[in-house]
């Protein structure tokens, strides 16, 4: 899964030459306008590294879920005008991503000159990893980089059918891949220690595996956020009315006694900062563990971030992914938000973010430039993390054999 028998975009002959780049411009809008722009800016390093070498630069991405039909709230047009804008040159966005129209504007193209491709999703072919669209993609470039970690976990027809048509001289990943290589690599072999791991969330079923393969590699786990009051529960403590995966405590039972075989110290919260209800914002904070009935664990509490804290700051490595509470909310986001400070002022050590939810509390946090990294892929970086080789990356490695 590292970066063995990749290619970067160094490494690849791209001058005077059409390279197709897959990016993940899947951007938040509003009423047809880029209101965070930060995937787009993620992609520049690599935009600009080929347009200076005088490569075509062909870019390709899907934005929401048009469900495999054209539909205007989904249109690549907004995108291609906020990149142009970023990168203070012309943008040229067809009104498709295949077709006779496209291949003429690709061929038109000047070294340097960009095209931004019409959503891949307008076409159910992209989901379906459909061997004609992919061929079709294919034969609009000489070289094929994919840029796009957050759907690398995705078997789809521009990240991976349409690859086996690039040799392996004219495939390889985009500098925003190689990052993400870099730094969640050593998370699987050979972090350094004391390796510490926080994962939070709602749900124990979305991390199971991940859970499963760090057990042994890091030293402590801290679980939090909703989650953890199923590992509570699992050792008999009193949940109130909080959020629980009823079918998933004998699992949890199974994870603490794993836990112990592998010798990482497995945490869970000391207390809680609790409501009556989930739209309540009448906190108050337990005196330990227990949550008395009629209320509902939110956020961890304040003797729990004091222990947590005193881990982080001490440790080498941390890889965190989940928040600890709902932190969307007041006044309940005080637990990530402190064990977001504490990760990032640890610069002794290699601070990890996961994507997803991670990466926008390490942003409401007002912390994501203090920490070494923070990943674009949600789902991506789970999986990664799970011990799968993903697809998209698996797809660039040199002889990889595709599906028949």
């Amino acid at each position: 899964m590292e970066l063995t028998g990749i290619k970067d975009i160094d490494a690849l002959r791209v001058e005077d030459r059409t390279v197709f780049v897959r990016v993940d411009f899947n951007v938040p809008m509003k009423d047809g306008v880029v209101t965070d722009p930060a995937r787009i800016v993620g992609a520049l390093p690599t935009i600009n590294a080929l347009r200076e070498r005088g490569a075509r630069v062909v870019l390709a991405s899907h934005l929401g879920r048009p469900k495999g039909e054209p539909r205007p709230e989904f249109s690549l047009v907004p995108v291609a005008g906020k990149l142009a804008e970023l990168l203070d040159a012309d943008v040229i966005a067809p009104d498709d991503c295949v077709g006779d129209g496209v291949r003429k504007v690709v061929r038109d193209l000047e070294p340097g000159g960009v095209v931004l491709l019409e959503n891949l999703r307008f076409h159910r072919a992209e989901e379906k990893a459909d061997p004609l669209f992919a061929r079709e993609l294919a034969s609009l470039a000489d070289v094929y980089v994919n840029d796009a970690f957050g759907t690398a976990h995705r078997k789809h027809a521009s990240t991976w059918e349409m690859v086996r048509h690039f040799a392996d001289a004219d495939k390889g990943c985009g500098y925003l891949i190689r990052r993400e290589l870099q730094y969640l690599t050593p998370l699987l072999s050979g972090a350094e220690r004391p390796y510490v791991g926080i994962m939070g969330g709602a749900k124990v079923s979305d991390k199971i595996k991940v859970i499963e393969n760090l057990l042994g590699k890091l030293d402590i786990l801290m679980i939090g956020g909703a989650m953890a009051y199923t590992f509570l529960k699992a050792q008999g403590v009193g949940i109130g009315t909080s959020l629980v995966e009823a079918d998933r405590v004998e699992l949890a039972t199974r994870l603490i006694e794993r836990a112990e075989r592998t010798r990482t110290r497995l945490l869970l919260p000391l207390d809680h900062g609790i409501a009556p209800a989930f739209d309540s914002s009448d906190r108050r904070d337990t005196p330990d563990e227990e949550i008395p009935d009629g209320m509902m664990g939110l956020d961890i509490g304040p003797r729990t971030v004091r222990s947590w804290t005193e881990h982080v700051t001490g440790a080498k490595t941390v890889i965190w992914n989940g928040p600890v509470g709902l932190f969307e909310r007041e006044p309940f986001h005080r637990g990530t938000f402190a064990i977001a400070n504490a990760i990032a002022d640890n610069r002794a050590a290699m601070t990890v973010i996961g994507g997803g939810d991670s990466a926008a509390a390490i942003a409401a946090a007002g912390r994501a430039a203090d920490v070494t990294h923070v990943s674009t892929g949600g789902g991506a970086s789970l999986e990664y993390l799970e011990g799968i080789d993903l697809p998209g990356i698996a797809a660039l490695r040199k002889g990889c054999r595709f599906d028949p």
